[in-house]
């Protein structure tokens, strides 16, 4: 028989930004809280540990103009126009079936939005900061700005201040079912500890932020397909982001969200150690498959609008490898070297030939580049690298939009790039408050999701969000379990 714990008012599943906002916002509303961790303690926080943390905003009280415009845009393919017309009407009007819909519906988004800029002056009153900062991306088409010290800053003030609100902490332990009351409400989870006995522990609520399944390679394949052989986690923290809270979730009938065949991708450059070793420096350059073949337009607007697409086409070309192949002329280019995080230096030759041979792929690869070559623009026109610029191929297939100059100058140069999972699109439906919704709309008792647990995308990422959604969700959750819990809490008294 496993053993039963005396429980707290809230159990948050997940040390990331997610559940420590979700738990410092429950303690200061008065409740008992236990935290679960996966990973050692050196380790906690999942990805929030290992993201500069930028966010989709003008400045710390405002979000980007384009905020809701863009998860309005990409908010699922072939959306039947019978539940767009039933989403104009009051919420609570809406029928199960449109409540439950795995689309992120204006309800969650705007409450999202609203939600943006009181989250950050909360987090701000830890002394935390946020600002411009450096980013990678030489071209963008939104606003952004960033935590000073990153995601590490974010869960290591966070984490302190749970702690020093009295919050019991439970590090390598990992949830395994969720736990029911006899009136069905959840009533907690059972876990396994570091010396893997299993354990039940109680609670009033229980809020799931453990991440996506890009750790899971089981998850991955059933849905993503075959090509997930060829993706792997962005940072070490993914990892431990496994997927057993959202299988969990929708085990107890939780509603699904998201897209769940899809990820957030980032191109990187497979030799480095280096967590996030972003390559963006293909719009100035061609990418190559295994074959030698172009196989996309390389630059068809801003870098930050694309990447998430290219990202994974890379993932479904032979070996899920290609190669960006460039010249001199980057030079040109101010601040180009800013535009890749790898530690490993390109492959360069000082020929074209030499360059193919290094990187051992077919001698097709310098018809490729010839090809691309004859139909670029002739070069006394203006190169603009850091705007659209229109510079565009003649008569190729794929075409290449912008930034197209011939390839014809030593050194030549060649990162190696694969696709990465920095998380999963697909997850649980909750509503404004992050309580999480079954299949037919209506909200399960004593369960709550925040961050990656939650489905909210499709097609393409809102890019600079997924900080943003843990925060806003994590807050939203310890809130209304507060508000709801405390009054229960002083009636059993």
């Amino acid at each position: 028989m496993p053993v039963t714990a005396k429980g707290p008012d809230l159990l948050v599943v997940g040390c990331g930004i997610a559940g420590l906002s979700a738990a410092v916002s429950a303690l200061e509303g008065g409740l008992s809280v236990t935290l679960l961790e996966r990973a050692p303690e050196e380790e906690f926080g999942g990805n929030t540990r290992w993201t500069e943390a930028y966010m989709r905003m003008k400045n710390d009280s405002e979000i980007s103009d384009d905020f809701e415009e863009h998860f309005a845009t990409n908010a699922g393919p072939n959306l039947d126009p019978n539940v767009l017309t039933e989403v104009a009407r009051p919420y609570a009007d809406w029928p199960a079936v449109v409540k439950a819909h795995p689309f992120p519906d204006p309800e969650v988004i705007s409450t999202f939005a609203a939600e943006v800029p009181p989250t950050i002056a909360w987090l701000k009153g830890f002394g935390l900061k946020f600002g411009p900062q450096p980013i990678y991306l030489l071209t963008q088409n939104t606003t952004r700005i960033a935590a000073q010290g990153g995601g590490l800053a974010l869960i290591e003030r966070l984490m302190a201040e749970a702690k020093r609100l009295g919050a019991e902490v439970r590090f390598r332990t990992t949830a395994t079912a969720l736990l029911r009351d006899d009136d069905g409400r959840i009533a907690g989870v059972a876990v396994t500890g570091p010396d893997g006995r299993r354990e039940e522990i109680r609670a009033g609520a229980t809020v799931f932020a453990s991440g996506g399944f890009q750790g899971n390679p089981e998850m991955m394949t059933r849905y993503i397909g075959q090509k997930a052989a060829n993706i792997r986690p962005v940072a070490r923290g993914g990892y431990y982001n496994r997927g057993e809270g959202i299988r969990m979730m929708l085990e107890a009938g939780a509603a699904p969200a998201g897209e769940f065949g899809s990820y957030h991708a980032e191109p990187v450059d497979p030799r480095s150690l280096q967590a996030e070793a972003v390559v963006f420096i293909y719009p100035y350059g061609v990418l190559v498959n295994r074959d030698g073949r172009r196989f996309l337009d390389e630059a068809p607007g801003t870098v930050d609008a694309h990447y998430d697409n290219i990202g994974r086409a890379i993932a479904d070309q032979p070996g899920g490898i290609s190669w960006v192949i460039f010249d001199a002329k980057v030079e040109d280019i101010p601040r180009w070297r800013t535009s890749i995080r790898s530690d490993i230096p390109a492959v360069e030759a000082p020929t074209l030939e030499a360059l193919v041979e290094k990187l051992g792929l077919p001698a097709e690869t310098l018809s490729t580049i010839a090809a691309f070559n004859a139909a670029c623009p002739d070069d006394s026109g203006d190169f603009t690298p850091f705007a659209i610029d229109h510079r565009a191929t003649t008569g190729l297939e794929p075409r290449k939009s912008h930034w197209c100059r011939r390839i014809e100058t030593s050194p030549f140069r060649a990162y190696p790039i694969i696709s990465t999972a920095c998380f999963t699109f697909g997850g649980v439906k909750v509503n404004a408050s992050a309580q999480v919704l079954d299949g037919d709309g209506k909200v399960i008792p004593g369960l709550y999701a925040a961050g990656e647990t939650v489905g909210l995308y499709h097609q393409v990422y809102t890019g600079s969000t997924s900080v943003l959604r843990g925060a806003v969700f994590g807050r939203l959750a310890g809130l209304h379990a507060a508000a709801n819990l405390a009054p229960r809490l002083k009636a059993a008294l």
